[in-house]
């Protein structure tokens, strides 16, 4: 409780105060200045006036009007804020940066891979890997001497499997080299290439236009076809391995397999038969034929693993109406 003394002059009676000349001009003045005018000590005048004394009770919400003393008020209660904010950010500073720490420590449990390693670092890992597997790793040709009857969007959808199949080589641990042949620069599907996979033009791969049967010797070729008698056995380094670049709506029956044959290569199939059996559906569907993509996560998972039913399980869709004998549906 705060007290303010307030002078207020009263005339009792309602009568003027002797010895007062008051004057609008002087009560003006007086206003401004705010002096009380001086008055004579006589007993009547001094018993006219009276001094009041006025309590105000001055509540703390009431002090943030007041002008004199309120700037003091103010800025304590912005710099508690202040520290207050402070707090909030430092804690949230800390709890991202241990998220982060968490993150870090997932990725070397979950892949091994250090994260203090830089992409660039990652990009030249990847690049060593496939460079060695061009001189020590398996190959993989993709014949496209076979797309001139190809529609626009059958050549979008294999330059798609190409950029799929691409990249799934980049991320393995013991990846394919990759030759395309039967290839050239000014085709439609070298455009298609272009326009669909960002940085095609840097693919570490080989493009070349001669036929796949001039590039490399016969007897190291095997022509990977769905109608071929002999199952694939083993992923052997010393063969290259030819996948035909057709999709689905251009499939004709036994295309790839002719052509095999026409240049005495040998052939063979994925051990679908061997580790699968067809599932029963509605549509009786039942299909070996896979898109060139899916035959290489199957052959790269297998390189890797040496177990045909789980490279199977990855790269055979259960649309085509096969699943592993041992699933139980």
């Amino acid at each position: 409780m705060s007290h303010i003394i307030v002078p207020f002059l009263i005339s009792v009676k309602g009568q003027r105060p002797k010895h007062m000349d008051w004057k609008l001009e002087e009560s003006h003045v007086l206003q401004e200045q705010e002096v009380i005018p001086e008055y004579t000590g006589e007993d009547g005048i001094s018993e006219s006036f009276q001094l009041l004394q006025i309590d105000v009770e001055c509540e703390p919400q009431e002090r943030e009007t007041l002008p004199t003393g309120s700037a003091t008020w103010c800025s304590k209660n912005v710099q508690r804020k202040q520290r207050h904010w402070e707090k909030i950010v430092a804690a949230k500073k800390s709890k991202r940066k241990q998220e982060k720490e968490r993150r870090k420590a997932n990725r070397i449990e979950n892949s091994g891979i250090h994260p203090q390693h830089s992409k660039r670092f990652l990009r030249s890992l990847t690049k060593e890997k496939l460079l060695e597997a061009k001189h020590s790793g398996p190959r993989l040709c993709i014949d496209l001497s076979m797309t001139h009857h190809m529609s626009k969007k059958e050549l979008s959808r294999l330059a798609g499997q190409i950029r799929r199949l691409y990249g799934s080589n980049k991320k393995a641990d013991r990846p394919f080299w990759i030759c395309l042949t039967g290839f050239t620069t000014d085709s439609p599907l070298y455009a298609e290439c272009l326009r669909m996979n960002d940085g095609f033009s840097s693919y570490l791969l080989d493009i070349t236009e001669e036929d796949c049967f001039s590039v490399f010797p016969l007897e190291t070729l095997v022509y990977l076809t769905p109608d071929s008698e002999h199952a694939l056995e083993d992923v052997d380094l010393n063969k290259v391995y030819i996948l035909g670049g057709l999709v689905d709506e251009s499939i004709q029956k036994k295309v790839t397999f002719q052509k095999a044959r026409e240049h005495s290569v040998k052939t063979a199939r994925l051990p679908i038969q061997e580790y699968m059996v067809r599932r029963q559906n509605g549509k009786n569907y039942h299909s070996e034929i896979l898109a060139i993509n899916q035959v290489f996560d199957i052959l790269s998972t297998y390189f890797e693993t040496q177990n045909w039913p789980e490279a199977l399980k990855k790269g055979v869709s259960s649309r085509k109406g096969y699943v592993l004998q041992n699933s139980v549906e």
